[in-house]
């Protein structure tokens, strides 16, 4: 059961309503250590925000030592990236803002979750993600209206855990694009390369209704540069061990983030259409890849928003990149309309003839068989531009 410390009584109560049934409060932290020892299947110890923020800190060294598989989570009435670096260095797992009980009871949530692996899986052997990087050297041209979708059809409805991490860093649209309103992002781990690990990353994340995770990127441009290539490698590191699929989302640009990115997947899918402009950018990007040889097997080419009366031809595409595309995807209003109504292509309509092409290009990219989205068809207008096929690679 949980143990929460607060010395305010009416706080104390508050705290209390948010957690199971059973769950016991002591005034400072001078007696929760006493209570720990005596009771080993405490998960988490709840720190209230009227507990001084160095007591709070000396509470999760001492309990990290001693109880290391039990969880500490810190409420603060304001929670900065300071706060959470130094709690997090602490040994603290998640720091949650007061009032917010739906936030506190899910990290409490998390916390039991946790012990339950750690207590039951440390037998089993560590899991590998694989790692699949959406990314065009060019913006606007539908890349996180891919990654968006092509992470909800891999997760099939929850039938595999799939993490979208939103990497470009200073003008990042997952969130709103999902209609997602994250408490925390990649900002808040600052400062933590050296502390990373899952249970860290767990309490940053933010879920989706459609059974998929959202690491989420900086609210404002300027953390950008304060966000490492060490870090982002840590990051994509260990979510890797927890997560089936990573799908990561990056800047349209070859900038230091964006590069180790590249250089941590799996499989990279280059998201181009069908404008001179954007070939000619995604061929320079292409000479980049070989010069640094990032992924030079591992690269698939999506077409988007591609019709035949822009008179560019899968040949001359091919000619010019000097790679097949593996999918082509039509222009379609209904891809709009789902992701302005907050809910993409194939969580929306899961039979439209792009949700199935998507379903198609994350069985390319995964390696397996990822099966259509499932749902009820909703019959697409008669005026949406048809979804072409696709070309196998050679």
């Amino acid at each position: 059961m949980p143990v929460v410390v607060e010395p305010d009584h009416v706080i104390a109560d508050a705290l209390l309503r948010s957690l199971p049934p059973g769950t016991q409060a002591v005034p400072d932290t001078g007696r929760v250590h006493g209570w720990m020892s005596q009771h080993p299947d405490e998960y988490v110890m709840l720190i209230g925000p009227s507990v001084p923020f160095s007591d709070a800190l000396e509470a999760c060294d001492g309990l990290r030592l001693t109880r290391p598989a039990a969880s500490v989570v810190l409420v603060r009435d304001e929670v900065s990236t300071d706060t959470f670096a130094r709690a997090v260095a602490a040994g603290a797992r998640e720091v949650v803002p007061s009032g917010s009980p739906e936030n506190v009871a899910a990290a409490v949530d998390r916390a039991y979750r946790l012990f339950s692996a750690l207590r039951g899986a440390a037998s089993a052997g560590p899991n590998e993600g694989k790692v699949i990087t959406v990314w065009s050297p060019k913006g606007g041209v539908g890349k996180t209206t891919m990654a968006v979708n092509l992470g909800l059809a891999l997760a099939e409805k929850g039938a595999r855990r799939v993490c979208l991490v939103d990497l470009d860093l200073a003008f990042g649209d997952v969130s709103i694009t999902m209609q997602l309103f994250p408490t925390h992002s990649i900002e808040h781990a600052i400062g933590s390369e050296d502390a990373i690990d899952t249970a860290l990353l767990d309490g940053l994340l933010t879920p989706h209704q459609d059974s998929m995770m959202v690491l989420a990127a900086p609210s404002h441009p300027d953390v950008r540069d304060r966000i490492s290539a060490t870090l982002i490698s840590q990051v994509i590191r260990t979510l890797r061990q927890t997560f089936d699929f990573i799908v990561v989302d990056t800047a349209p640009a070859l900038d230091e983030q964006t590069l180790t990115a590249l250089d941590e997947t799996d499989e990279i899918c280059i998201v181009a259409t069908l404008d001179v402009p954007t070939l000619k950018n995604v061929k320079v990007a292409l000479e980049t890849l070989d010069m640094l040889n990032i992924a030079p097997d591992h690269r698939h080419l999506l077409l988007n928003r591609a019709d035949d009366e822009v008179g560019i031809s899968a040949d001359r595409v091919e000619g010019i990149l000097g790679m097949r595309p593996e999918a082509r995807i039509a222009t379609s209003m209904d891809v709009a309309a789902a992701t302005n109504a907050g809910k993409p292509i194939v969580v929306r309509n899961p039979h439209h003839p792009i949700s199935l092409a998507v379903a198609e290009m994350a069985s390319q990219l995964a390696g397996q068989r990822v099966a259509p989205p499932r749902g009820e068809a909703v019959a697409a207008p008669a005026t949406a531009a048809p979804a072409r096929g696709f070309w196998k690679r050679r």
